[in-house]
């Protein structure tokens, strides 16, 4: 599967979900959802919803785990 991060962030918000151990987890509009550590937040504020292109550092960064996890299974 092909993520396309642009459409993901471009004019679009992310939602909050939930949290779980130790991690923020975050929804797109279309529905992919990502973490955010919460030690590597520092002082910042994380609202309910916001805009998505804030986000991108987490998303790229969810979107790599996977792909690398994906190209480890086809092995």
């Amino acid at each position: 599967m092909s993520y396309n991060i642009k459409e993901m962030i471009k004019d679009k918000k992310v939602t909050f979900v939930r949290y779980r151990k130790g991690e923020l987890i975050y929804s797109t509009e279309c529905g992919f959802e990502f973490p955010v550590p919460t030690d590597d937040t520092g002082d910042g504020v994380f609202l309910a919803e916001d805009k998505a292109m804030f986000f991108m550092r987490y998303i790229r960064q969810h979107i790599a785990s996977i792909e690398k996890e994906q190209a480890a299974n086809a092995n």
